[in-house]
């Protein structure tokens, strides 16, 4: 979702400047600066690129109100991405605050594949309150499946399907730019250095993309896509979504995308231009991907997308949310309830479950009153309910959202005097499991571990063949 962000604000700036128009573009997401966040502080721009969890960290501010008043429109793209999960039951809460304030705002969603738009369109929108606008020209989308050479031989188990690797090279060669599209980040690592030890020429010319790469390596790969520079990219989902790279001909899916509407965004990376053709070629690992991909064949030729719906009255998004209401100037339960039962996730909030919410973000509810650390918010003297501690109030804005994973550390070069350039983070219970002077692969890197400290991993490229691959909680 943040490369979808930076091309957004990218393809925003652009005619703006053609036409010289002064309007400003500003992008919120967490790669985004200290610097340009204290600007953004100060005054909004224009427009604002931003994800859920930005958002509503930007409501955590004690005059969100005032900051918010001149809003008139929020456009919500690749809406299927949201729909399904807790991270779109967290913007539901943030449009139920914005709607509160400006009841007239103008809201829009996006998506290319959706298999229940009316649901889709109730979720955002409200029953009655939206119309639904729907394109009448069908994209042109080619789907193949690269077969072995010798089906019988092929493993009937297995995810990471190397035996393809001499075909996908041959498909790689074929084309001016590939996207190569794996399900994890783990398997992204090998398929790039696999693909780097058959064809040690495309060294320059083949890139990695997954969301633990530092923002400078994923900026620096995103650029080399659009002008053309790249070869090929492995990469995860970190560039499924409506990303614009028009020199990019042909996608291979390594593996089975897990999903129809996940294989169309993946193939919609080519061809991403009105009245051009996307073409997305299959690769699977073993026999049995071979019907996935034969099903997903008929799927896309039938446009039978699968249909998601939205979490149902999900208590630990609700507890979030009134902690981060109770930082942005407060709340009166009695009026926070009316407002959060706005959102579709909680149409059918109980009292009882409102009541359970309260008392658990007060003092922790029933099992946890003896531990302080929940304790997080108090009503004042008038009733209002407010974060009375600084530290719950810094911690609670650097952990909000819903994106489950381990404790990162940062990985960087080690060098005498200080420490060198940053690679990314990669979580801390892969690490744990390695010594000082073990071998491991990062960013298409092969690295040995120097030492860890203060939250960060020291490395030192290291040789040989022998390495360890990270693995990531929902490691797309």
């Amino acid at each position: 979702m943040r490369a979808l962000a930076a091309d957004t604000a990218r393809a925003l700036q652009a005619p703006l400047d053609d036409l010289g128009i002064n309007w400003s573009i500003g992008l919120r997401t967490g790669d985004t600066s200290s610097s340009e966040r204290a600007r953004q502080g100060r005054r909004l721009p224009s427009a604002l690129v931003t994800t859920p969890e930005s958002l509503t960290l930007l409501l955590t501010r004690a005059d969100a109100r005032q900051a918010f008043a001149g809003l008139r429109m929020l456009v919500v793209d690749e809406w299927h991405e949201l729909l399904g999960n807790k991270r779109g039951v967290q913007l539901q809460l943030a449009l139920a605050r914005l709607r509160q304030w400006m009841p007239e705002l103008i809201v829009w969603g996006l998506s290319a594949t959706l298999g229940n738009q009316p649901h889709a369109l109730e979720v955002l929108l409200h029953p009655g309150r939206g119309k639904l606008v729907q394109g009448r020209v069908d994209k042109d989308l080619r789907v193949d499946t690269l077969l072995p050479p010798s089906i019988e031989r092929f493993p009937w188990a297995g995810h990471l399907g190397l035996r393809m690797l001499p075909q996908v090279v041959e498909q790689i060669d074929s084309a001016a730019t590939t996207l190569v599209f794996t399900n994890t980040r783990s398997q992204s690592e090998i398929w790039y250095q696999a693909i780097l030890g058959a064809r040690p020429d495309w060294a320059g010319l083949i890139a990695l993309h997954h969301g633990s790469l530092a923002r400078e390596v994923r900026d620096w790969v995103e650029l080399g896509l659009k002008q053309g520079a790249l070869k090929a990219v492995v990469c995860t989902s970190s560039l499924d979504l409506g990303v614009d790279f028009l020199p990019v001909e042909r996608v291979l899916q390594i593996g089975s995308p897990k999903g129809v509407a996940r294989l169309m965004q993946r193939a919609g990376r080519s061809g991403h231009a009105p009245g051009r053709t996307s073409r997305v070629t299959l690769v699977p690992t073993h026999s049995v991907e071979v019907v996935e991909a034969a099903a997903a064949q008929v799927a896309i030729a039938e446009r039978r997308i699968e249909a998601r719906s939205a979490p149902h009255r999900p208590l630990d998004v609700l507890v979030q949310h009134l902690v981060s209401m109770a930082l942005g100037g407060g709340f009166r339960p009695e009026e926070l309830f009316d407002e959060v039962r706005q959102a579709w996730s909680y149409r059918d909030l109980t009292d009882d479950h409102w009541q359970w919410a309260l008392a658990f973000v007060r003092h922790g509810g029933h099992s946890l009153t003896a531990y302080p650390d929940y304790q997080r918010v108090e009503p004042d003297d008038t009733g209002l309910w407010k974060v009375p501690s600084r530290r719950v109030a810094l911690r609670h804005r650097m952990s909000i959202g819903t994106i489950v994973s381990d404790a990162s550390l940062t990985v960087k070069f080690w060098a005498k005097g200080g420490s060198g350039r940053s690679l990314g983070t990669i979580e801390e219970g892969f690490i744990a499991r390695l010594r000082p002077g073990d071998n491991f692969l990062f960013g298409g890197r092969l690295l040995e571990l120097v030492r860890v400290e203060n939250m960060t991993a020291y490395v030192s490229r290291a040789t040989g063949k022998k390495a360890a691959v990270p693995r990531w909680n929902g490691g797309r």
